[in-house]
């Protein structure tokens, strides 16, 4: 990592793919990762780990089965571990990932093409 501050908007104006988080930082086994989305993704869980959204500019929705959760930026929601949810933006929404280093963007989804993990930016 380097040893100067992070740019975030620097960060996210190097790519332009929705869904694919890209690390920015680490901490212990932690990874700090930005994505864009747009649309809506696959229903899954993760069931070893919570997993933290931080809105960092625009608007989504994390729905469950039971209920949704809107979120805009400047708000974060945890999901804990093992809760199905589907993350969703109308417009392309800019967001942080909190999980550990090595946790697959679809978790237990079965058929879908994960993202490549730790791919830095």
């Amino acid at each position: 990592m380097p040893d100067s501050a992070i740019n975030l908007r620097d960060k996210l104006g190097r790519f332009a793919e929705h869904w694919s988080p890209r690390v920015v930082a680490e901490m212990n086994d932690y990874q700090f990762k930005l994505v864009k989305i747009q649309g809506g993704f696959v229903w899954h869980s993760h069931a070893e780990t919570d997993e933290v959204f931080i809105v960092l500019d625009g608007a989504m929705t994390l729905e469950f089965r039971d209920r949704t959760i809107a979120l805009a930026a400047g708000e974060m929601y945890v999901v804990p571990k093992g809760v199905e949810h589907r993350p969703a933006a109308a417009r392309e929404c800019c967001v942080m990932l909190v999980e550990p280093r090595g946790v697959v963007n679809t978790g237990d989804a079965a058929g879908v093409v994960a993202a490549p993990n730790d791919v830095w930016v």
